[in-house]
């Protein structure tokens, strides 16, 4: 194929496809009757309003005790959840990569497990689970561990596929047990790269568990919807930022543990 050819075919692709996403944007627009113009005049606007409501007030801060409570929880609740869950993902992923499985039959259905609960988000679950559990801790905890846990074995699966079967087959040569390979060769060269993992679905599970809070009736994301709802904009807002700041501060943590480790 010819070099112009071939480009005047990616330049009509090119533009087939944003045409594609052009009428499909403007079809949504007029579906859903929105005004392009006065969307974006509304902007200004809304900033100004969460300037003006959006600040802690002497009530706010008197409440403060409580909502550093309700985030500890939370926090925790991330925390357990990912650690937890990070551990049965990794002994997922030991049956399912193709370097440590014991049969090739383990391979196909641990992957498909962990699709199965990486792809249902964390928002979806809370509700499932919510017929379960109700509004109580165990539901925003079993929420985040499914994700997690889906999350954390398609990750080491890739990298324990990623070690190589090198070290494996000699190990295998010298007679060690599975056992053996898995706790002297695999876990050693991968558990950097699981510890760094773990510590970002730490990041990420915070900030869901916000939502989750929202949806089950507990922790930090409760007081938020209790706040808002009651128009107590003030105190709603003096969450937002206490939740930030642990995120900030979460995440300086946990990039210094990386530079750490890795």
């Amino acid at each position: 194929m010819q070099p112009n050819t071939f480009l005047r075919r990616r330049r009509l692709q090119s533009i087939f496809f944003l045409a594609v996403i052009a009428a499909i944007t403007y079809g949504s627009m007029v579906l859903t009757q929105f005004d392009l113009v006065q969307g974006l005049g509304v902007i200004p606007r809304a900033f100004v309003w969460a300037i003006t409501n959006f600040v802690p007030d002497e009530r706010a801060w008197s409440r403060l005790p409580r909502i550093l409570e309700k985030l500890q929880e939370t926090v925790l609740v991330a925390v357990a959840s990912s650690t937890i869950a990070s551990i049965f993902g990794l002994g997922l992923a030991l049956l399912g990569a193709n370097t440590t499985r014991p049969h090739p039959w383990f391979s196909l259905p641990a992957r498909a497990i962990a699709s199965i609960f990486r792809n249902i988000d964390v928002s979806v679950w809370a509700l499932i689970l919510l017929f379960s559990f109700g509004q109580s801790g165990f539901t925003g905890f079993f929420a985040l561990s499914f994700v997690t846990f889906g999350f954390i074995t398609r990750v080491m699966i890739e990298t324990i596929d990623e070690v190589g079967i090198e070290p494996v087959e000699a190990l295998r040569a010298t007679g060690a047990s599975y056992a053996a390979i898995i706790s002297q060769s695999v876990i050693p060269a991968c558990l950097p790269q699981l510890i760094s993992w773990v510590l970002y679905m730490i990041e990420t599970n915070i900030r869901s568990a916000t939502l989750v809070g929202i949806l089950t009736g507990t922790g930090i994301g409760f007081l938020f919807d209790l706040y808002f709802k009651s128009f107590s904009y003030g105190s709603a807002s003096l969450v937002v930022l206490a939740t930030v700041v642990a995120v900030l501060l979460i995440e300086a943590v946990s990039n210094y543990i990386r530079r750490t480790i890795l």
